[in-house]
């Protein structure tokens, strides 16, 4: 595997694995174009090298083969914008003749964007046939879609052997996605605060269970503090709660304890008779909320104790909100924590925020330039904090996933 700042992409076709699985609205334009902005950068060192560009994605979950819903057309226009009006060429297959004739084709300093891939079931089925077929328009594979790297599918892992270990490398995304995970994970400064939220434990067991060997402390707020409570002997109101994993709640607290990880839970929360953003509000004991009453979001005296945490930190990896960001009433907890991030970073911390809500909301706060990586991982960098390895890295560092 070559680096990818040192790799010469002169007079080669890089066969380009990109994550342009942007949300459209009715009118087919981009809501949200973060994932293709990524990836402009190593388009251009390859166009600037000298190389040309044929670049593959996904979007969306296509069920029976091509659907104009989900054709990477609507995404021409706006990625020429993006690469200072340059003209991208489109192929209405990702393999076949036309996409064959179009990258034969294809000179120096051009762009084409494949059709997508997920029209062919083989796709996701990781095809070495259809791997092949892809791999058969480039001469250098690089892979810079950190987001699908956790599926062993046909162009994010599956191609990679198609190609030399010379021929193929991450594009800066992905390098700079790795860097970062391998940097909390493996060479975290201490104290290292990992701040867990969202409305399920289950969903964040895993993650929790790896942190604990690696964290000096761990926050837990959103809808999955709730579970603890109870767990705890508490009373929640209506509160969201997993009872089947309460069990799985206090044994996270009792492997924290004999690991000697600091478990900081919230002490008070913002309840509402309603999941509303416009019924009665109230800050109350994180143990005892009252019959009818839901917790939507960490109280005061929380926010100030997880801060000073926070600002403890030399490294901090932030996943999942602490309450209902989306409603006005209750995203104090998620921007207080932004805010605490932020300020820890300035003061010289690591800090890695991943996950699609936490990602929205340090955006919505202001704060992505503020923390030291945003990630545009989602699954591809829980599955990493859990523990596994994921194909798409595996596959272009030549090791078995």
């Amino acid at each position: 595997m070559s680096s990818f700042q040192s790799f010469s992409f002169a007079g080669k076709k890089a066969l380009v694995r990109v994550d342009f699985n942007v949300p459209l609205n009715d009118q087919f334009q981009i809501t949200d174009d973060t994932r293709m902005r990524a990836t402009v950068k190593t388009i251009n060192k390859i166009l600037q090298d000298g190389g040309s560009v044929i670049l593959m994605s996904h979007l969306g979950r296509p069920k029976e083969g091509p659907t104009d819903k989900y054709s990477l057309k609507h995404v021409v226009a706006h990625l020429a914008e993006l690469l200072g009006g340059k003209d991208v060429q489109f192929a209405n297959d990702c393999i076949g003749a036309e996409a064959i004739d179009k990258a034969a084709a294809l000179q120096a300093g051009q762009v084409l964007l494949l059709e997508n891939l997920r029209f062919y079931k083989e796709e996701e089925k990781g095809d070495a046939v259809f791997a092949e077929k892809l791999a058969q328009l480039g001469d250098v594979y690089v892979n810079d879609a950190f987001g699908t790297a956790h599926r062993a599918h046909a162009s994010t892992a599956i191609i990679a052997q198609y190609f030399s270990k010379e021929n193929r490398t991450f594009g800066y995304l992905m390098e700079a996605e790795v860097v970062s995970a391998e940097k909390v994970l493996h060479e975290a400064q201490k104290p290292f605060t990992a701040i867990i939220g969202g409305a399920k434990v289950s969903d964040k067991i895993l993650i929790i269970e790896n942190l604990l060997e690696r964290a000096t402390d761990i926050i837990i707020g959103g809808g999955m503090a709730y579970t603890f409570f109870k767990a705890q002997g508490g009373t929640i109101g209506t509160s969201i709660c997993e009872d089947d994993r309460m069990p799985l709640a206090l044994e996270i607290l009792a492997k924290a304890k004999a690991k000697g990880v600091n478990i900081h839970l919230p002490v008070d929360n913002i309840i509402t008779t309603d999941f509303s953003n416009d019924t009665e509000r109230k800050n109350c004991e994180s143990m005892s909320i009252p019959d009818g009453w839901m917790g939507l979001d960490i109280g005061e005296v929380s926010r100030a104790k997880f801060a000073e945490v926070i600002l403890a930190s030399k490294t901090i990896l932030w996943n999942g909100p602490m309450g209902v960001f989306e409603m006005s009433n209750y995203q104090a907890g998620t921007k207080a924590i932004a805010v605490a991030v932020a300020e820890a970073t300035q003061k010289g911390a690591f800090s890695l925020v991943g996950g699609g809500d936490s990602v929205s909301a340090v955006n919505q706060f202001g704060f992505n330039d503020k923390v030291s990586y945003v990630s545009t991982g989602g699954g591809a960098l829980l599955e990493y904090f859990e523990g596994k390895i994921l194909p798409g890295i595996a596959a272009i560092k030549g090791e078995s996933a």
